[in-house]
């Protein structure tokens, strides 16, 4: 979902029309396409219309529509719906008297979704379209019979999955247990801290079977930390063990599905080492399917191992509906068609082809592959389809319906030219954003260069370009810009587009796992995710002095801070110190950013642009994505490296502290070498640590306990810290064991060793 927020100021009586075009290919699933407007007007609208026109090249073959938010008899009055041949019309029109919640309200009833669904007609198994020496290719056969599946699902069961999460997961799990047709076969991987599956084999889907699985379900618990690579693991041997064991099973459809909701914190954590355990033990051989359940999940990590193993991601949101969603998910791929499917083409016709193999052909679904033909190779242009379907090869030929084409070109001219060679564009750039997660180096900078030339060319909006909004103008002529790269954007008061995974969800929880950060009076938090647990500890220097936090000497990316004090202590009172500076280091590309309380400067050495907290503003520059959030915090983003966030705390009435200043939050750190150092830099990675002997300490209301850490032995106390990243003012409070003496035991040294003479 992209998100982008445009604020202007409209006078009175004055009208204003906005209008955003937007472009997206529809993918077909469970038998059709689907169009979703979301409808929030949130009051009640003197000219509201929602006017939808189709056409489709093969005939509408059904055409629907459902809302969230209109009853039924109502949405059948209001909502008129057509279709004949090639085109098809949706139009809702309501008046104001009609949006009413009642017939005295002020509030408007139209809140939710409003679906358009409709399919078109196969009457042959592939279709064509041909255009301007460019082609796309709709691959959807129909009358198939079902291969069966030999399915494994891979369910995290860390305590992080506790409450909803799990409870849904259940639910879901039960269903589609419910839903295994007879023929397939299938079992069950559970991964805590430890890793358990319910049969250790692949067993036939009988009554019995499904019957013991689904009590299997409702009986286990949550366990632990998150080993993540030993449940994938046994998944795909269960799988390889089947499908080479047991004859029947190797001309079933594999597929292994595997949900989580956080990140590897048990066994083997290393990302990379994962995604090589993961491919070398499927080898090719069946899709992996990524559920990423949440916020906290490392979405791009299964992103990327999913595509490695011809399978795709996909997010589940923490809603009310998640379980729908886990059962949506099992749906589309709940009946395998055909496997090993190739899509060919002349080679010395076609050139720049889109993703033409596939490892399985679901039911409702569609493959669309698209390319550029040679000049005047068009007579010789034809697709040859080869795949494995229940037991037997499956081959057939596409050819151009000449005639059928040079009609729809006189019906629809220059769209339809135009489309198409759109559809190859759009198609190969996605491609090439995904490509770009596997790759280093100046391979990576090459498939870069192309996207961006290709966004450009076509006017795609794409990570790696802007949006600019003609037609609107700030006080110094300047136009909007969503998500510009490298762009100087500099005064007070100005509102540009934020991606949309920094946008604040109404739905992420208020209980937030600990992050590693430094705030307030310098504390410390450390978080040890494989503990599930954080520790803490406090710096005590004098005001002036530089603190570093982060040195990563493999690429020489630096996070330094300056402390201040407080400005107005009682007489006798200890000074408090607070981070008033911070310096942000990336020398590979020049890149330098200076924070404070009052101003965000982009390297200030050069006299770089200089922002305001109250601007509302992101921007790339060479591998850094930096965002501000107007007057609330600062997001860093290194491509290859970390992602942190600066929290502004200002002063106010009430407050027991007197100058504003700063907090800094690690937000992802997995990215960062193993040689990373700093004060915080040095957790980035494992490391171990035992507590015993817990006993009442000096403070009759405090645990105190021995630690055992670096081969050190400390007594620790049970304590409180805040989290101030999600609430600058109030806080989160998170519970850790504090460390006492700045440190001293935990942390490589002393803390002097990491006093630096300026924050750059």
């Amino acid at each position: 979902m992209e998100q982008f927020t445009i604020h202007l100021t409209i006078g009175p009586r004055s009208k204003a029309m906005f209008r955003l075009t937007y472009e997206d290919v529809l993918k077909r699933k469970l038998m059709q396409y689907d169009i979703d407007i979301k409808v929030k007007p949130k009051q009640l609208v003197h000219h509201f219309e929602i006017d939808v026109d189709i056409f489709e090249p093969q005939g509408i073959r059904k055409l629907d529509v459902q809302t969230s938010f209109l009853p039924k008899e109502l949405a059948t009055q209001l909502i008129k719906k057509s279709f004949s041949g090639k085109e098809g019309h949706v139009l809702f029109r309501p008046t104001v008297g009609q949006q009413q919640s009642c017939s005295t309200c002020s509030s408007t009833l139209l809140n939710g979704e409003f679906k358009v669904t409709y399919d078109v007609n196969r009457d042959q198994i592939c279709d064509l379209l041909v255009a301007n020496n460019y082609f796309a290719h709709f691959f959807a056969p129909q009358n198939l019979t079902s291969l069966n599946k030999n399915l494994v699902f891979v369910i995290d069961i860390s305590n992080s999955m506790e409450g909803q999460k799990v409870k849904q997961t259940k639910e879901a799990l039960l269903k589609i247990l419910e839903d295994i047709r007879p023929g397939d076969y299938f079992d069950l991987v559970l991964f805590g801290s430890q890793v358990q599956s319910w049969r250790g084999s692949l067993v036939p889907a009988s009554a019995a079977n499904l019957q013991a699985a689904q009590d299997f379900v409702r009986r286990f618990s949550l366990a632990g930390s998150t080993n993540l690579n030993g449940g994938l693991l046994l998944g795909i041997e269960i799988l390889n063990k089947g499908q080479r064991g047991i004859s029947e099973l190797s001309n079933h459809a594999p597929i292994l599905i595997m949900l989580t909701d956080g990140e590897p914190t048990e066994g083997v954590t290393d990302r990379t080492q994962i995604l090589k355990n993961v491919r070398n033990a499927i080898g090719g051989k069946f899709p992996l399917y990524n559920l990423g359940f949440g916020h906290d999940v490392d979405f791009s990590f299964l992103e990327v191992m999913s595509m490695e193993n011809n399978g795709r991601a996909q997010r589940i949101y923490e809603d009310h509906d998640a379980s729908q969603q886990l059962q949506g998910f099992y749906n589309q791929v709940a009946t395998p068609l055909l496997v090993d499917v190739e899509l060919q083409y002349p080679k010395d016709t076609v050139s720049e082809l889109t993703q033409h193999s596939h490892k399985q052909y679901y039911e409702g679904s569609e493959i669309v592959v698209a390319g550029r033909i040679a000049d005047q190779k068009l007579s010789s242009f034809k697709a040859d389809v080869r795949a494995r379907a229940d037991g037997r090869e499956f081959k057939t030929t596409c050819l151009v319906d000449e005639e059928e084409m040079k009609k729809l070109l006189r019906e629809r001219g220059h769209m339809l030219e135009n489309h198409v060679e759109r559809l190859w564009a759009y198609l190969t750039i996605q491609e090439l954003l995904a490509k770009r997660m596997k790759l280093e180096g100046e391979e990576k900078a090459k498939l870069l260069a192309k996207a961006l030339q290709m966004s450009l060319a076509y006017q795609f909006v794409t990570p790696l370009t802007s949006m600019t909004m003609r037609g609107l103008v700030d006080e110094d002529g300047l136009e909007p810009v969503i998500d510009k790269p490298t762009e100087e954007m500099v005064g007070p008061k100005k509102t540009f587009v934020l991606p949309a995974w920094q946008q604040p969800s109404p739905t992420r929880p208020t209980v937030r796992r600990p992050i590693t950060s430094v705030d307030t009076d310098p504390h410390f938090i450390i978080h040890v995710p494989q503990k599930e647990d954080a520790l803490c500890f406090n710096i005590n220097e004098e005001p002036g002095v530089v603190l570093n936090l982060v040195q990563d000497p493999n690429t020489g990316f630096s996070v330094n801070g300056q402390l201040i004090g407080d400005k107005a202590r009682s007489p006798g009172q200890q000074e408090g110190t607070y981070f008033g500076r911070l310096g942000i280091a990336n020398p590979v590309t020049d890149f330098q950013l200076e924070v404070t309380p009052q101003n965000i400067t982009l390297n200030p050495g050069s006299h770089g642009p200089v922002f305001s907290w109250r601007d509302q503003a992101s921007l790339r520059q060479d591998g850094v994505v930096m965002t501000i959030n107007r007057k609330r915090n600062l997001v860093v983003s290194v491509e290859d490296g970390g992602t942190f966030e600066v929290v502004l705390h200002r002063v106010w009435k009430g407050s027991a502290i007197h100058q504003d200043f700063l907090g800094f939050y690690v937000l992802d750190s997995h990215r960062m070498s193993a040689r990373t150092h700093g004060l915080l830099g040095q957790f980035f990675h494992p490391f171990d640590y035992k507590v015993s002997d817990l006993h009442p300490g000096s403070d009759p209301t405090k645990t105190d306990a021995t630690m055992v850490v670096k081969n050190q032995r400390l007594t620790v106390t049970r304590g409180l810290q805040k989290d101030y990243s999600k609430d600058p003012r109030h806080g989160t409070e998170v519970t850790c064991w504090f460390v006492h003496n700045n440190g001293a035991g935990l942390i490589d040294g002393v803390h002097t060793d990491y006093i630096v003479p300026d924050i750059f």
